[in-house]
């Protein structure tokens, strides 16, 4: 990992990231309790990680995600995806305002797509994401 991200993640961990990981484990609870939801929780746990330290990772499709993950994800946008979403902007615009948060604030912008949709992709390090494509 490189120093910079290492740096990034600590500050963002600290002011931001742990927030909305509990958010996510919160969601990847009730999904849990759920039963039927289990699989929902496990996306969402994955999420969590992702969202305790984004710098130096993104995300990439799945490529045998299918139908099921497509119908999976309508689901969890209804139930969880946009509460989570509406999370993400609500705490991207005050960091957006000053300077040394712009930073978080695009790290906030880039985990609504996942938060929406979260089925069908994959955490990976920015580096090994392009070796995909």
């Amino acid at each position: 990992m490189k120093p910079i991200n290492l740096v990034l993640n600590i500050l963002w961990l600290i002011f931001c990231g742990i927030w909305m990981a509990i958010a996510y484990t919160v969601a990847a609870l009730i999904c849990f309790v759920l039963i039927v939801t289990i699989p929902f929780g496990v996306a969402s746990l994955r999420i969590a990680g992702f969202v305790l330290w984004p710098f130096g990772r993104t995300t990439v499709p799945k490529r045998d995600a299918g139908a099921a993950s497509l119908i999976g994800n309508v689901i969890w946008i209804v139930f969880a995806g946009w509460w989570l979403a509406i999370g993400h902007l609500i705490t991207s615009i005050p960091l957006f305002l000053s300077i040394i948060g712009i930073p978080f604030g695009w790290a906030n912008l880039k985990l609504i797509p996942i938060s929406l949709t979260p089925l069908g992709v994959e955490v990976v390090a920015t580096d090994e994401a392009f070796g995909r494509r």
